[in-house]
């Protein structure tokens, strides 16, 4: 029972690792790192696999009940689902994302069998935890569509650890941020040993973090493109239960139409794009009739550029079948009403990645939807490589709400199509994190969006409902950003960037590479040394 307090209570100090508050930002990486040192120590400690996979299950089962606490919020508070059933929902969930620390610590207790206690089994110790985690990591992040929230190497982002994201990813600075954990361990059990032992574990710890921050100096080829794109950003601030109330729908719109064309604040400003959040448009655009489109029309002629906004579509096919996607548009003041009802819009970003629960019904869960109001959902998925919005001089990729927590998948917007086209200098997301309410998940969010711009070399934009709306330069540094739920708009110019880091060329296939030949390894021992047991025996 002891072992199990320690573990939870190391799993919910890890959850707070992964957004600033309570915690500060500079202590995320530190956090992070001792607290899973705490679930490496366990598992090094437990005599068998099962013991080392119940140490992960219950490190997990706080470390994702207090880290995503707030899909409770949308289960109930905005889904008005019953307590008993929401709080069964998000239990379920936890229950099942705490079978991969499970797995995790299991798999490394039976790669390396507990029994060994000299300087090589517990520098095999070291490589497996690392290994195995991380792998557990993209398990997470790739099964049943994936939910790779949480990932350690978020925790890192203002981290030196985070200069090896450029090369190998979010993944790559997991594995080393297990790495590191373990150890910290090696370091705890060579203490009292021999200088040089301490020495050894000294340096496997320091030197990873160090060629990190070694590698954050390298610009990787990437170059400014053209001229930075003057744009507005547009936070409505929209309660979530009052975003699909049709008698507040009308005040909604002109909420949004205000801030859109509101007077700049910065002398001699003129925005060239608007951007609105997820569904800020709050209807499927051929519920708009043409007065409704007029304001939007006019927004774009009163700044004489491009109003790009999230909107639920509903188009035909060529088949005459209707499609239905989650979507951001954008169009100027000479796109007609006529066609905006019928959706032939100048750029279009239709959601690939579909949120399950919200937007598409998992098979034999129509039941659990049902229970919850959802004003819209079943849409249909977008392609994987879609065509940035041109914009000025910069070429714009846009994505959906957490499409961005997938980094692999916001690559194929940066290279050449194969139509030609050319890759985005520029990623946007648009998000509604209404709801979630004023929770962790607004800023947790905001993390992963600075991770990514560090992978890619990237500017973000993120324009939302409730926050975070702001801007992240390449390095995954804030610029500017606006306080969350508030109601404001905030103007700026961005520098778009071209040229590709490591990571935006291979995406995670090295790091794949890497975890596979180093489960490779670590099995070859494990069956050699049983085999050589064998023959001892």
């Amino acid at each position: 029972m002891i072992r199990a307090l320690w573990l939870l209570l190391a799993g919910a100090a890890h959850a707070l690792a992964f957004a600033p508050g309570p915690l500060p930002a500079g202590g995320l990486a530190l956090v992070q790192t001792a607290a899973l040192a705490v679930l490496a120590y366990a598992v090094w400690r437990s005599p068998i696999p099962r013991r080392a996979a119940t140490a992960g299950f219950w490190f997990g089962l706080a470390h994702f009940g207090v880290g995503v606490y707030w899909v409770f919020i949308s289960l109930h508070v905005y889904g008005q689902m019953a307590v008993p059933l929401a709080f069964l929902g998000v239990s379920a969930f936890v229950v099942m994302l705490a079978l991969f620390p499970a797995l995790a610590g299991g798999v490394v207790r039976w790669l390396v069998p507990a029994g060994g206690r000299g300087m090589a089994e517990r520098w095999w110790f070291t490589g497996a935890f690392a290994t195995v985690w991380t792998a557990a990591e993209w398990l997470r992040g790739t099964v049943f569509t994936g939910f790779p929230w949480l990932n350690v190497g978020y925790a890192h982002v203002d981290g030196w650890l985070a200069g090896w994201a450029p090369v190998l990813g979010v993944y790559g600075v997991a594995w080393w941020a297990a790495w590191s954990s373990a150890v910290l361990l090696g370091f705890g059990v060579a203490w009292r040993q021999r200088l040089d032992q301490r020495a050894a574990w000294s340096v496997a710890l320091v030197v990873p973090w160090l060629v990190g921050l070694g590698l954050a100096q390298n610009p990787w080829g990437v170059q400014d493109h053209g001229q930075p794109l003057p744009m507005r950003l547009v936070q409505g601030n929209v309660s979530q239960s009052n975003k699909f109330d049709p008698d507040l729908i009308l005040g909604t719109l002109d909420r949004h139409a205000q801030l859109a064309a509101v007077r700049s604040t910065e002398p001699g400003f003129r925005p060239e794009v608007v951007i609105l959040p997820e569904t800020a448009i709050p209807l499927f655009q051929d519920q708009m009739p043409v007065p409704l489109w007029q304001p939007w029309r006019d927004v774009a002629g009163y700044w004489g550029g491009t109003v790009v906004t999230g909107i639920a579509l509903h188009t035909a096919t060529a088949d005459g079948e209707s499609r239905y996607t989650n979507s951001v548009i954008g169009f100027d003041s000479d796109v007609s009403p006529f066609a905006l009802i019928n959706g032939r819009v100048p750029w279009r970003y239709d959601k690939a990645h579909l949120v399950p629960f919200g937007e598409f019904v998992p098979p034999g869960f129509r039941w659990f939807v049902d229970a919850m109001v959802m004003p819209m959902g079943d849409f249909n998925r977008g392609a994987p490589r879609q065509l940035p919005f041109q914009l000025g001089e910069q070429r714009v990729a846009f994505n959906i709400c957490y499409e961005d927590a997938f980094g692999e998948e916001l690559l194929p917007a940066l290279h050449r199509g194969a139509d030609g086209s050319e890759g985005a200098t520029i990623l946007a997301n648009v998000s509604n994190l209404g709801w979630f309410g004023d929770s962790w998940a607004l800023r947790q969010h905001w993390q992963i969006a600075r991770m990514r711009s560090i992978e890619t070399a990237r500017p973000t934009v993120r324009a939302t409902n409730t926050g975070m709306t702001g801007v992240i330069d390449r390095h995954g540094q804030v610029v500017e950003m606006l306080p969350p739920h508030t109601t404001g708009v905030l103007d700026i110019a961005v520098q778009g960037t071209t040229g590709y880091t490591p990571y935006a060329r291979w995406g995670n296939v090295a790091m794949l590479v890497w975890l596979a030949a180093g489960l490779s390894l670590i099995l070859h021992r494990r069956w050699q040394g049983r085999w050589r047991g064998a023959e001892a025996a």
